[in-house]
Formats: C-alpha cells, structure tokens, sequence
C-alpha cells in the first residue's frame, strides 16, 4: 500500500507532516495545507496531538490526515480517534479527513486496528469526504472496523479501503441516508482477511434510492468481481452515474460479459476495470463497445491466473 491523497480538498492542498513534538520549523498557515500527523514510531500520539492543538490554529484547519498513530508497537486506532472526537469542536472548518493514512512498509493493510467510525460522521455534521484505511481483519486487537447507519447532509465523498471489508460495514453504508454522496468507493477484500460481502449486501446501494447524488461507484478489490459485474449491469444506480469502478479484483471474460449485456454504459464517462483476468479479445470487444460513445475504459494492468496442481488462481489488488 502507498500513501494516499484521494480526498479533493487535500489534493488541493501541500501536504505538511507532523511527527516531532520538538519540530521548531515555522508551521505554515492553518488552512492551507493538509495536516499530516505520523507519529514515526517514536512521539506518543496524545503528546502528538497536544502538540498539534497547541501550535496550530485548529478553527481554520480544513483537512487532516491521521498517518501512524502508534509509537512503539502497533495500537487500536480508539484512543487517537477519541482525541479527535474530544476536540471537534476546535475543528469547525474541517471538512476532509482520512484515518490511517500508512503505507504496507508502516504496517499492513490487515494489521491496522481501527474501531467504531460512525462517532466521526456524528460529531462533524459538516465533513464533506472521509476516507478510512485498514479494518484490522487479522484480529489484534478487540475491535475492529465498524459503522452504524446514519444520516449526513454534507457528505459528498466516502471511501474505505481494506483488504476485507466487513460486511456489516457495507451494509451500515447501504442503510444510511447520504443525500449530498457524489462518490462511493469501497474496495471489498477477501474473506481470509474478513472480506464476506455478499452481492446481497449490496443490492440497497444498486438501487440508488438513498443515494440520490451519487455519480461516481466504485465496487473494488474483490473476490467476487463476476458477481458483482453481473449485479451491476443490471442495477438501477448506474444509469445516474459518470463513472464506474470494478477494478483491483478477480473479473474475468464471465463478468465482462454480463456488462456488455446489461444496460447501456455508454453515457459513463470512464469505466475502471484495471487489475483483472480478462482476455485480450474481451478487452478489445469492451473498448469497441464503449470507445466510440466517448466513454474511456481502463483495462490496464492484465493479469495471469496463478496455476498449481491443476487449478488456478486469482488474486486481488490488496489483500493483506
């Protein structure tokens, strides 16, 4: 896993990174950078945070980061997020925010032990793009990721990442109400890493009825892939939408199929099928299908199917 930037306000924005609380360096304007806090294994994350708090005036910060929130092992994410929650209120322009912001050298994908982020969408009613990485799916630690339903007005962008995304929390973003949602990103996993979404847990988010602004879907990373494209091509969200991603999964000609039989895609602007086991013919029947209508298809970064002892095996774009 690489470090990521995927929120508008913070691509907008330099990055600037905190991890020493004896950084004397002459910080830069609250509101024009997005604020990085990486403990680098050596500053607890509560002198961290204070340190943060004191020097920055926090009323003006519009996005942040929680990079490595750890100092001497790995740690549950519950006691740096309960700072956050604390002080929300300091925080009344901030308006990104991703959690967990490591990279695979910094900690695993699975390894990252986070816990309950609905508080976040309770205590930030303005918040406009969350992001959140990890989910802890090897069972370190006594929780792991989870959200409950909720409403939120102001929410326009939502992605989780993880190599096994929980099925409750895909259920809990199918149940809640998130009338301003432009774009839903969710990257499924595998079920060796807690991955056990069914395409039944998301059939309320292929209608679109709680979804009305969404215009960008991204149903990602999964094991599934097949199933997932053939529940797509004939679900009622997509005629609303401008883009969509089934990448970094298993698809292969089967659910490549089902989308050209489907519904029309050609008024998606982009369709992501990157990382997948496609043929070369299908990936040529795709772009003649979609090209010509002005839509752009990725199908990029082919993959061959893992073979031993007679059988084959796919594989995802991240797992652990």
């Amino acid at each position: 896993m690489t470090s990521t930037q995927l929120l508008e306000t913070c691509r907008d924005r330099t990055t600037f990174t905190l991890s020493d609380t004896d950084d004397s360096r002459t910080l830069p304007s609250a509101g024009a950078v997005t604020w990085r806090l990486d403990c680098a294994y050596e500053t607890p994350f509560t002198e961290l945070w204070r340190h943060f708090t004191d020097r920055v005036a926090t009323d003006d910060v519009r996005s942040l980061i929680i990079g490595p929130w750890w100092h001497d092992e790995y740690a549950e994410l519950r006691p740096a997020l309960e700072l956050l929650l604390a002080d929300a209120a300091r925080f009344p322009a901030l308006r990104a925010l991703f959690l967990a912001d490591c990279t695979g050298e910094e900690c695993e994908i699975s390894w990252l032990q986070l816990s309950d982020i609905t508080p976040v969408l309770e205590r930030f009613p303005l918040l406009e793009e969350l992001g959140v990485r990890g989910g802890d799916s090897q069972g370190l630690g006594p929780e792991t990721l989870s959200l409950r339903p909720v409403r939120h007005e102001a929410l326009r962008v939502l992605r989780f990442e993880s190599g096994g995304l929980p099925a409750p929390v895909v259920r809990a973003v199918a149940a809640s109400d998130l009338p301003a949602l432009e774009r839903l990103e969710l990257w499924l996993g595998v079920s060796q890493y807690g991955g056990d979404t069914t395409v039944a847990d998301l059939a309320p988010l292929l209608t679109g009825g709680r979804l009305p602004a969404l215009r960008h879907l991204g149903l990602q990373d999964s094991e599934i892939q097949d199933e997932i494209a053939a529940a797509v091509a004939a679900a009622p969200v997509v005629a609303q939408l401008e883009s969509l991603s089934l990448s970094m999964g298993t698809l292969t000609d089967t659910g490549a199929e089902a989308l050209l039989r489907g519904q029309p895609l050609t008024h998606l602007r982009h369709l992501d099928l990157s990382h997948h086991f496609l043929s070369a013919d299908m990936c040529d029947r795709l772009r003649a299908a979609l090209v010509p209508a002005g839509t752009e298809v990725d199908v990029s970064d082919r993959q061959k199917p893992h073979r031993s002892r007679g059988e084959e095996w796919r594989y995802v774009a991240v797992s652990e």
